[in-house]
């Protein structure tokens, strides 16, 4: 009895989500930060659940914030002007195109992001403002730190790893491999070389509206 008591535990517990770390690395073996990971799990039917409140790619001092968003598939978003003056935010991505005309404050409605892929925004006024929204199909992403590192929780099995930079030479191109995931940390090696990207000062636009 005990014994199979024991057995009981140790299948539960093996179906129980944990924390696994998975490391990013460039092709010269460095870590990389900025970079969007995601696992999807291997023969699920499972729907995935959305938040009930929009997520928000809003517009502050110039600039979208944050740079990039990541979402699941279906999932809402907002687009809040903080600033003073107006912006005209648009996309051409073959994920999602649409335009929100020049506009202060809160668009009426947010907007449903329905298929996956990366859709880099854009603003008519602003030249320099640059955002990107990466839609998955799963609910386990996010975004490595300074050290390339994400920590990511899922129940132990297979799963396809995903990972995008905005700074691939072809942003709609992501890179995937099948992955086992246990409690033992992973280490990816992106096979795109990344562009170095420059950041812009908006204090020199600072009369610019």
């Amino acid at each position: 009895m005990i014994k199979f008591f024991a057995f009981t535990i140790l299948m539960v517990s093996s179906w129980q989500a944990a924390a696994v770390s998975i490391i990013i690395k460039n092709t010269k073996n460095e870590p990389i930060a900025n970079a969007v990971v995601w696992l999807t799990a291997k023969n699920t039917s499972e729907k995935i659940t959305l938040p009930s409140t929009p997520y928000s790619m809003s517009q502050k001092n110039r600039e979208f914030t944050p740079r990039i968003l990541v979402v699941p598939q279906n999932a809402k978003v907002e687009f809040p002007n903080a600033d003073s003056i107006m912006h005209h935010v648009y996309s051409f991505s073959e994920a999602k195109t649409f335009e929100l005309k020049l506009y202060k404050e809160q668009p009426k409605a947010p907007l449903v992001f329905e298929q996956t892929g990366v859709v880099e925004l854009g603003c008519n006024i602003h030249d320099w403002m640059l955002g990107y929204i990466v839609v998955v199909d799963s609910t386990i992403f996010a975004i490595t730190d300074d050290t390339g590192k994400v920590e990511l929780t899922a129940v132990a099995g297979e799963y396809k790893l995903s990972v995008w930079h905005s700074g691939f030479g072809d942003i709609s191109n992501v890179e995937s491999e099948p992955v086992t995931i246990s409690s033992t940390p992973l280490t990816y090696k992106v096979k795109q070389a990344i562009i170095e990207q420059i950041d812009f000062v908006t204090d020199e636009f600072d009369d610019y509206e």
